[in-house]
Order: C-alpha cells, then structure tokens, then sequence
C-alpha cells in the first residue's frame, strides 16, 4: 500500500489503518474550539499560548456593563488608583524640575517648617528628642531580637537583617548629601554624630517590623505604640532634616516587603528542615 495514504484526511479507504489519524483530526477540532487553558499543574497550557490563541478570546470581548459596574462598585481602591495614576502622569508631565544648583524640594521639610525653627532654636529640646528617639530604636531592637533568643521566632530578626543589609547596598550606591538645615545631635542614634545612610531610613523600617510582628501574635496594645511611636519619630527625623520624606516612606514599605520575604524564606526553611529531620539529629536555629 502507498505510505501516503496513512495521512489521508477524507473519506477513509482502509477502515483500520486510517481510523486513528481520523480521531486526531477530530480531537484537534474540538481542541481548537475548547482549548485546554489549564494544564494539569495549574498553569496556562504551552499549546494554547502558542497554537490556539486568537484575539476571538480575549477577555475583554466577554466583559459586560454589569462588569464594569462591578468594578466601581465592588473594587473601589484600584479605581482611586487609578485616577491617581492620571492625576500625577499630568503634575510629572507638567512638573517644572528642581534644577542641580538648587536644594531639592521635599514636601515633609514644607509641612514641618515651624517644628524645625523650634528645635534650631533650642538645641537642648533637640538633644532630649534625639535620646528618646534613640531609646525607641532601644525598643525596636529589643524586641526583634528577643523574638529570636527568647520566644524562638527568628522571622522578625531575619526581616531586619534582609532589610539593614539592603539598606546598605542601597545607601552606599546613591549617597544623597545631607538636607540643609540638618539639625544633628550627638545622643542621636547612631550615637557619636557618626555619618549614616539616608535612603532608607532604618529606624522606621525597624519600627515596622516589629509592629507587624506583634499584630501576628495578636498583640495590639503593644503594636499600636509602636505606631504611634513611630509617627512621632517621622516628625522628628522631618523637623531635624535627618530624613527626606522619601526615605521615611520607602522605609515603611522596606519593613512590610522584608517581612514578608522573611516568612517565605522561614517556610521553605521550615520545610527544608523537615525533609532532612532524618539525616540530621541537631536542629538548626534558624528553624
């Protein structure tokens, strides 16, 4: 018989011989009407991204006006974001820039300019606020280490140690000059009038951590001091000019991304400890 007649597609002439290339013409129709768009890992299939996607299936050809309904009315958060979006692409578009010879302009120095005449003004206040502000970094550190040593719950302490380490990388990479008007006090942590890193500002970061730690273990009272000990501290590190306001948000959330970085590094340890409970008698102590 001639080979080409096994790929034959119409009318079969050998029952036997051309009934299976038949059922592969007929699946690969039905594929193409109903594609398979999970695979049995839970991902999109390679086959449907790569052979059977037309833009027939987009998703947007199926959205109704309940659908957009829907999303104003059950996902309003996006929506303010993103009119936000269109707000500051019009103010950045539009931004006349800060030019090199002039100090940059920062929006938390605005809002604290009679806070900074009171401390320049009184150096003694200022030097009170540096040690209660170094005793709350005290606190902080504390805490997130007696998670490790006492309660046996490192995630804290590896969240700070992820954080400081990229603080440094960071830090070191663009060093910003100093704001002008810095107001600088030798009881100051880091104590001594040391130089230090101002992107980003640890000592929020590390307020963060610990807070959200305590908000794990359900303990409220002692997170919401945290808090609002912190808010404090934001107001001092603006009014003193230790901080630019963008290194004080980019530290609140350097604490929530390292938190949480530091529980999935704690689980996949957790698990890898696990496996290997049999080959190793001693626990490690990050565990």
């Amino acid at each position: 018989m001639n080979g080409d007649n096994l790929h034959h597609r119409s009318v079969p002439q050998t029952t036997t011989l051309l009934k299976t290339p038949n059922n592969i013409s007929i699946n690969k129709i039905n594929l193409k009407k109903t594609p398979n768009y999970v695979s049995s890992n839970g991902k999109m299939s390679d086959q449907w991204h790569t052979q059977w996607w037309s833009l027939a299936d987009a998703s947007f050809l199926r959205w109704t006006a309940a659908d957009i309904i829907g999303v104003f009315k059950y996902h309003p958060v996006p929506c303010f974001f993103a009119v936000t979006l269109l707000f500051f692409m019009g103010v950045e578009y539009t931004l006349r820039m800060i030019p090199p010879s002039s100090p940059p302009f920062d929006i938390g120095f605005v809002a604290t300019v009679y806070l900074h005449r009171i401390l320049a003004s009184s150096p003694t206040l200022n030097t009170v606020l540096a040690g209660l502000n170094t005793v709350f970094v005290g606190m902080q550190t504390t805490y997130i280490i007696g998670t490790w040593v006492i309660e046996g719950r490192p995630r804290a302490t590896v969240a700070a140690l992820f954080m400081f380490t990229c603080r440094g990388i960071l830090g070191y990479s663009t060093q910003l000059p100093l704001p002008e008007g810095f107001l600088g006090s030798g009881a100051d942590f880091p104590v001594g009038n040391v130089s230090f890193f101002l992107f980003y500002s640890g000592h929020v970061a590390g307020s963060v951590i610990a807070s959200l730690d305590m908000r794990r273990m359900q303990r409220w009272e002692l997170a919401i001091l945290f808090d609002t000990l912190n808010i404090l501290q934001v107001m001092r590190l603006l009014s003193t000019r230790g901080h630019y306001t963008i290194d004080l948000a980019i530290g609140v959330g350097a604490g929530m991304l390292f938190d949480s970085l530091a529980g999935k590094y704690m689980k996949n340890a957790s698990s890898n400890v696990a496996e290997q409970d049999g080959l190793c008698t001693n626990r490690p102590l990050l565990s």
